[in-house]
């Protein structure tokens, strides 16, 4: 084999299992439990089908603070006073793949775990 037949190759595995990853992370979860935890403890669970629409404020232990709203059956970090702000940056839930996650103020909003 020619080296540039290799690359060809090599390259093409590699277009070929970075789409595959991306189908998977941003598959639309078919979940509607959510959890909203804290410092590794859940501090919020609901139903987003049965959920009315709300804002949440939860503070962190560093004195910051994270705003998380919920809206048509949606969930998002919607405000944050962490540096970055990455998890408002994310969007809204949709994913169980990909949760939202503020490092700072360890919060993670995810789909809740089947077995819970």
């Amino acid at each position: 084999m020619t080296n540039n037949r290799k690359l060809l190759i090599a390259i093409s595995a590699v277009v070929l299992i970075s789409l595959i990853f991306a189908v998977i992370m941003l598959h639309h979860s078919e979940k509607n439990e959510v959890e909203i935890i804290r410092d590794n403890n859940v501090i919020y669970r609901f139903d987003l089908n049965t959920a009315t629409d709300q804002t949440i404020y939860i503070a962190s232990d560093d004195g910051g603070y994270n705003i998380v709203s919920i809206n048509n059956g949606t969930i998002c970090i919607s405000e944050a006073d962490c540096p970055d702000r990455t998890c408002v940056k994310m969007g809204k839930l949709s994913s169980e793949f990909l949760p939202l996650v503020c490092l700072p103020h360890k919060l993670i909003v995810r789909f809740a775990e089947d077995n819970k």
